[in-house]
Protein backbone atom coordinates (compact mmCIF):
# COMPACT_ATOMS: atom_id res chain seq x y z
CA UNK A 1 0.00 0.00 0.00
CA UNK A 2 1.71 3.15 -1.17
CA UNK A 3 1.21 6.72 -2.35
CA UNK A 4 -2.26 8.18 -2.80
CA UNK A 5 -3.85 4.86 -1.81
CA UNK A 6 -2.34 5.08 1.68
CA UNK A 7 -3.02 8.82 1.96
CA UNK A 8 -6.72 8.41 1.23
CA UNK A 9 -6.99 5.43 3.57
CA UNK A 10 -5.44 7.23 6.52
CA UNK A 11 -7.70 10.27 6.08
CA UNK A 12 -10.65 8.28 7.49
CA UNK A 13 -10.91 8.66 11.29
CA UNK A 14 -12.73 5.39 12.05
CA UNK A 15 -11.02 2.34 10.61
CA UNK A 16 -12.65 -0.23 12.88
CA UNK A 17 -14.90 -2.95 11.42
CA UNK A 18 -18.40 -3.50 12.78
CA UNK A 19 -19.83 -6.49 14.66
CA UNK A 20 -23.63 -6.23 14.54
CA UNK A 21 -25.44 -8.42 17.08
CA UNK A 22 -29.12 -9.22 16.51
CA UNK A 23 -31.21 -9.54 19.68
CA UNK A 24 -34.03 -10.94 17.55
CA UNK A 25 -31.77 -13.75 16.30
CA UNK A 26 -30.61 -14.54 19.84
CA UNK A 27 -34.19 -14.78 21.08
CA UNK A 28 -35.30 -16.79 18.07
CA UNK A 29 -32.44 -19.24 18.50
CA UNK A 30 -33.08 -19.57 22.23
CA UNK A 31 -36.78 -20.29 21.71
CA UNK A 32 -36.10 -22.72 18.86
CA UNK A 33 -33.71 -24.69 21.08
CA UNK A 34 -36.46 -25.26 23.68
CA UNK A 35 -33.74 -25.08 26.33
CA UNK A 36 -34.74 -24.08 29.84
CA UNK A 37 -31.32 -23.14 31.21
CA UNK A 38 -27.94 -21.96 29.96
CA UNK A 39 -24.44 -22.92 31.16
CA UNK A 40 -21.97 -20.41 32.58
CA UNK A 41 -19.54 -21.10 29.71
CA UNK A 42 -21.99 -19.40 27.38
CA UNK A 43 -21.03 -16.07 28.97
CA UNK A 44 -17.26 -16.51 28.70
CA UNK A 45 -15.23 -13.97 26.70
CA UNK A 46 -18.07 -11.44 26.86
CA UNK A 47 -20.59 -14.04 25.70
CA UNK A 48 -18.37 -15.24 22.85
CA UNK A 49 -17.98 -11.67 21.61
CA UNK A 50 -21.72 -10.96 21.49
CA UNK A 51 -21.88 -8.95 24.73
CA UNK A 52 -22.91 -10.39 28.09
CA UNK A 53 -25.59 -7.77 28.80
CA UNK A 54 -27.23 -8.26 25.41
CA UNK A 55 -27.16 -12.05 25.63
CA UNK A 56 -28.45 -12.27 29.21
CA UNK A 57 -31.32 -9.91 28.42
CA UNK A 58 -32.29 -11.91 25.34
CA UNK A 59 -32.18 -15.16 27.32
CA UNK A 60 -34.20 -13.71 30.19
CA UNK A 61 -36.87 -12.45 27.81
CA UNK A 62 -36.93 -15.90 26.21
CA UNK A 63 -37.50 -17.60 29.57
CA UNK A 64 -34.06 -19.25 29.73
CA UNK A 65 -32.40 -19.07 33.14
CA UNK A 66 -28.88 -19.82 34.42
CA UNK A 67 -28.17 -23.50 35.05
CA UNK A 68 -27.46 -24.64 38.60
CA UNK A 69 -23.63 -24.70 38.85
CA UNK A 70 -23.91 -27.60 41.32
CA UNK A 71 -25.45 -29.77 38.61
CA UNK A 72 -22.71 -30.75 36.15
CA UNK A 73 -25.13 -32.42 33.73
CA UNK A 74 -28.17 -30.44 32.71
CA UNK A 75 -29.81 -32.16 29.72
CA UNK A 76 -31.97 -29.21 28.73
CA UNK A 77 -29.15 -26.62 28.91
CA UNK A 78 -28.67 -24.31 25.93
CA UNK A 79 -25.79 -25.06 23.54
CA UNK A 80 -23.80 -21.88 22.69
CA UNK A 81 -23.43 -23.08 19.10
CA UNK A 82 -27.22 -23.13 18.74
CA UNK A 83 -27.74 -19.78 20.50
CA UNK A 84 -25.20 -17.90 18.40
CA UNK A 85 -26.03 -19.69 15.14
CA UNK A 86 -22.51 -20.96 14.58
CA UNK A 87 -21.46 -23.64 12.06
CA UNK A 88 -22.90 -26.96 13.19
CA UNK A 89 -25.99 -25.40 14.78
CA UNK A 90 -29.47 -26.82 14.14
CA UNK A 91 -31.13 -25.68 10.92
CA UNK A 92 -33.54 -23.51 12.91
CA UNK A 93 -30.68 -21.32 14.22
CA UNK A 94 -29.54 -18.20 12.38
CA UNK A 95 -26.24 -16.31 12.85
CA UNK A 96 -26.59 -13.73 15.60
CA UNK A 97 -23.46 -11.74 14.70
CA UNK A 98 -22.69 -10.08 11.38
CA UNK A 99 -19.11 -8.90 10.78
CA UNK A 100 -18.46 -6.14 8.24
CA UNK A 101 -15.96 -3.51 7.18
CA UNK A 102 -16.06 -0.41 5.00
CA UNK A 103 -14.17 0.65 1.89
CA UNK A 104 -11.50 3.21 2.73
CA UNK A 105 -10.22 3.75 -0.80
CA UNK A 106 -10.09 2.18 -4.26
CA UNK A 107 -7.25 2.02 -6.74
CA UNK A 108 -6.41 0.78 -10.22
CA UNK A 109 -3.96 -2.11 -10.28
CA UNK A 110 -2.01 -2.89 -13.44
CA UNK A 111 -1.14 -6.36 -14.64
CA UNK A 112 1.88 -7.65 -12.72
CA UNK A 113 1.56 -5.19 -9.84
CA UNK A 114 1.34 -6.64 -6.33
CA UNK A 115 -0.40 -5.66 -3.12
CA UNK A 116 0.19 -6.03 0.63
CA UNK A 117 3.19 -7.50 2.41
CA UNK A 118 5.52 -9.55 0.24
CA UNK A 119 3.38 -8.96 -2.85
CA UNK A 120 2.03 -12.51 -2.60
CA UNK A 121 -0.80 -11.42 -4.89
CA UNK A 122 -0.01 -9.95 -8.28
CA UNK A 123 -2.70 -8.97 -10.74
CA UNK A 124 -2.96 -11.30 -13.74
CA UNK A 125 -4.56 -8.46 -15.72
CA UNK A 126 -5.51 -4.82 -15.19
CA UNK A 127 -8.06 -4.62 -12.39
CA UNK A 128 -9.17 -2.55 -9.39
CA UNK A 129 -8.75 -3.10 -5.67
CA UNK A 130 -10.38 -1.74 -2.53
CA UNK A 131 -8.80 -1.17 0.88
CA UNK A 132 -11.29 -2.39 3.51
CA UNK A 133 -11.36 -1.84 7.27
CA UNK A 134 -10.61 -5.00 9.23
CA UNK A 135 -7.32 -6.84 9.69
CA UNK A 136 -5.84 -9.48 11.93
CA UNK A 137 -5.99 -7.04 14.84
CA UNK A 138 -9.79 -7.15 14.62
CA UNK A 139 -10.29 -10.84 13.91
CA UNK A 140 -9.72 -11.08 10.14
CA UNK A 141 -7.26 -13.97 10.27
CA UNK A 142 -4.05 -13.43 8.26
CA UNK A 143 -4.41 -16.70 6.36
CA UNK A 144 -7.74 -15.64 4.84
CA UNK A 145 -6.08 -13.71 1.99
CA UNK A 146 -6.74 -15.59 -1.24
CA UNK A 147 -9.13 -18.00 0.50
CA UNK A 148 -12.44 -16.22 1.16
CA UNK A 149 -14.70 -13.53 -0.26
CA UNK A 150 -16.51 -10.51 1.10
CA UNK A 151 -19.79 -9.27 -0.29
CA UNK A 152 -20.80 -5.81 -1.45
CA UNK A 153 -24.62 -5.73 -1.58
CA UNK A 154 -24.56 -9.44 -2.38
CA UNK A 155 -21.69 -9.25 -4.89
CA UNK A 156 -18.84 -11.57 -3.94
CA UNK A 157 -15.27 -10.36 -4.37
CA UNK A 158 -12.09 -12.03 -3.03
CA UNK A 159 -9.73 -10.86 -0.32
CA UNK A 160 -6.26 -10.85 -1.91
CA UNK A 161 -2.72 -10.67 -0.56
CA UNK A 162 -1.76 -10.85 3.07
CA UNK A 163 -4.21 -9.45 5.62
CA UNK A 164 -2.61 -6.51 7.47
CA UNK A 165 -3.15 -5.48 11.09
CA UNK A 166 -6.08 -3.13 10.52
CA UNK A 167 -7.03 -3.51 6.84
CA UNK A 168 -7.28 -6.00 4.01
CA UNK A 169 -7.33 -5.69 0.22
CA UNK A 170 -10.23 -6.87 -1.94
CA UNK A 171 -10.06 -7.29 -5.72
CA UNK A 172 -13.17 -5.56 -7.12
CA UNK A 173 -12.51 -5.61 -10.90
CA UNK A 174 -15.02 -3.34 -12.65
CA UNK A 175 -17.69 -3.43 -9.92
CA UNK A 176 -19.24 -0.06 -9.03
CA UNK A 177 -17.74 0.03 -5.54
CA UNK A 178 -16.61 3.23 -3.86
CA UNK A 179 -15.35 4.64 -0.59
CA UNK A 180 -17.76 4.09 2.28
CA UNK A 181 -19.43 0.99 0.82
CA UNK A 182 -20.00 -1.87 3.22
CA UNK A 183 -18.04 -5.11 2.83
CA UNK A 184 -19.53 -8.08 4.68
CA UNK A 185 -16.97 -10.56 6.00
CA UNK A 186 -19.50 -13.05 7.33
CA UNK A 187 -23.14 -13.06 8.28
CA UNK A 188 -26.28 -14.92 7.23
CA UNK A 189 -25.93 -17.06 4.08
CA UNK A 190 -29.72 -16.85 3.67
CA UNK A 191 -29.13 -13.16 2.86
CA UNK A 192 -26.39 -13.93 0.34
CA UNK A 193 -23.67 -13.11 2.86
CA UNK A 194 -20.52 -15.21 3.33
CA UNK A 195 -20.86 -17.87 6.00
CA UNK A 196 -18.67 -18.25 9.06
CA UNK A 197 -18.23 -21.84 7.93
CA UNK A 198 -16.12 -20.62 5.01
CA UNK A 199 -13.72 -19.01 7.50
CA UNK A 200 -13.60 -22.22 9.54
CA UNK A 201 -12.69 -24.22 6.43
CA UNK A 202 -10.00 -21.71 5.42
CA UNK A 203 -8.37 -21.32 8.84
CA UNK A 204 -8.97 -24.57 10.69
CA UNK A 205 -10.38 -22.56 13.61
CA UNK A 206 -13.77 -23.15 15.17
CA UNK A 207 -16.74 -20.87 14.66
CA UNK A 208 -16.61 -19.99 18.35
CA UNK A 209 -12.98 -18.87 18.15
CA UNK A 210 -13.56 -16.77 15.05
CA UNK A 211 -16.77 -15.06 16.14
CA UNK A 212 -15.34 -14.30 19.58
CA UNK A 213 -12.25 -12.64 18.10
CA UNK A 214 -14.37 -10.50 15.79
CA UNK A 215 -16.89 -9.55 18.47
CA UNK A 216 -14.26 -8.58 21.03
CA UNK A 217 -12.14 -6.42 18.73
CA UNK A 218 -14.62 -4.75 16.37
CA UNK A 219 -17.01 -1.91 17.18
CA UNK A 220 -20.13 -3.68 18.45
CA UNK A 221 -23.63 -2.56 17.53
CA UNK A 222 -26.85 -4.16 18.74
CA UNK A 223 -30.02 -4.30 16.66
CA UNK A 224 -33.51 -5.23 17.81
Amino acid sequence: MTGAFRERAESRPDRTPLATVSRAALMQNALASRARTYPSRLLRSDAWGHGVDVVVRALTESGVTPADPRNATTPDSLDPVALFGLPGAPAASTPALRFSGAVLATKDLRAGEGVSYGYLYRAAADTRIALVTGGYGQGVVRSLGGCVDVTFAGLRRPIVGRVAMDVCVVEIADAAIQRGDEAVFFGDPARDEPSLGEWCAATGLSGGELVTAAGLHATRRVTA
